[in-house]
């Protein structure tokens, strides 16, 4: 983890500018810098922004503060996101961070696919860096910010059909019905989404929820390496979505981690439906190379979601990892 200072410098920097762009996509800056600083590439960061800087709006325009007496009417209320960062900001500065995960995360899971689970992923970016470093205020700041969005872009899912699942994560996925309709945004393809295979669905112990969590970020890291040609930059949320639950589990009460396993279950399966292709497409990585090499070519590939899956592959660290992180890189244009 960066103890240069880069990374906070970084994130004051990006938190003058709002959530999202074009009034639907991601700002994803806070969490790029954030795994480039977790990856030992904190000398590039300011580079980075530089070239990303032509998609960062400005922050948007409070509309009126959120209490705890009238959350509920503006959750899930994007027009209210500069509202709900600062009742975040505020509740950081005054509880310990914490203690305001625990309580708002059982609040925001159902609604973790709203953003197609953009401020669930920077909420785990947050938190990593939160679990390994100071709590600093850059850093509580940017927590601040994710649980924000993510509040102002809750979305749950309607009800599922359980569908026949399997034993393992990558069965399940493999089982996976593809939706018949593929156009649209990604909430217009979600309300699509009626039914999902069962699986971990009876997990109710915290050890082996996380262990079955580890296993589907494992299965879908792998399955994007074969997978990824159906759409390039959407199918690694696939991964990286329940990663970030994963990332977030050490620091919330144990008895969350079964309700974290099946939102996270829901969110990857959700995913594959929507994006992943019925034929896949084998890729073979060019020769043996190292976790450093691959996050190093993603680093100047400079894409965003490029340098986040890679960031989760080389959390899962084994060789059909690699690549799939390296099959991210042929199919998305580089930064520039």
């Amino acid at each position: 983890m960066d103890t240069t200072g880069v990374l906070d410098e970084a994130l004051q920097r990006l938190h003058g500018s709002g959530p999202e762009r074009l009034g639907r996509l991601t700002n994803h800056a806070p969490m790029a810098v954030e795994a480039l600083s977790a990856r030992g590439q904190a000398g590039s960061v300011h580079r980075w922004i530089d070239l990303y800087a032509r998609k960062l709006e400005e922050f948007p325009s409070p509309v009126e503060p959120i209490t705890a007496a009238n959350w509920r009417t503006a959750l899930g209320d994007p027009r209210r996101a500069a509202d709900w960062i600062g009742y975040f900001e505020r509740e950081t500065t005054d509880r310990l961070w914490r203690d305001v995960l625990a309580q708002w995360w059982p609040r925001l899971l159902p609604g973790m696919y709203g953003g197609s689970t953009h401020p669930l992923i920077r909420v785990g970016h947050a938190v990593r860096t939160l679990l390994a470093s100071e709590s600093t205020a850059p850093r509580l700041t940017e927590l601040a910010h994710g649980l924000g969005y993510w509040a102002a872009r809750h979305h749950p899912v309607a009800a599922l059909a359980p569908l026949p699942g399997a034993d393992s994560a990558a069965a399940a996925l493999e089982a996976v019905p593809s939706l018949t309709e593929r156009r649209g945004t990604f909430p217009d393809r979600l309300d699509r989404v009626t039914g999902l295979p069962v699986w971990a669905a009876t997990t109710r112990d915290p050890a082996q929820a996380r262990l079955r969590l580890v296993e589907l970020v494992r299965a879908a890291t792998h399955r994007y390496a074969t997978h990824g040609h159906g759409d390039a930059t959407m199918l690694v949320h696939a991964a990286t979505a329940p990663n970030a639950v994963l990332r977030t589990l050490p620091a919330l009460p144990p008895e969350l981690w079964a309700a974290s396993l099946r939102a996270a279950w829901t969110a990857s399966a959700a995913v594959t439906a929507m994006y992943a292709p019925d034929t896949p497409v084998p890729f073979a990585a060019p020769g043996a190379i190292t976790p450093e090499e691959v996050f190093e070519r993603a680093r100047i590939h400079g894409d965003e979601h490029v340098i986040k899956f890679t960031d989760t592959a080389l959390d899962v660290a084994d060789e059909p990892a690699l690549t799939a992180a390296l099959r991210s890189l042929h199919l998305s244009e580089p930064l520039r």
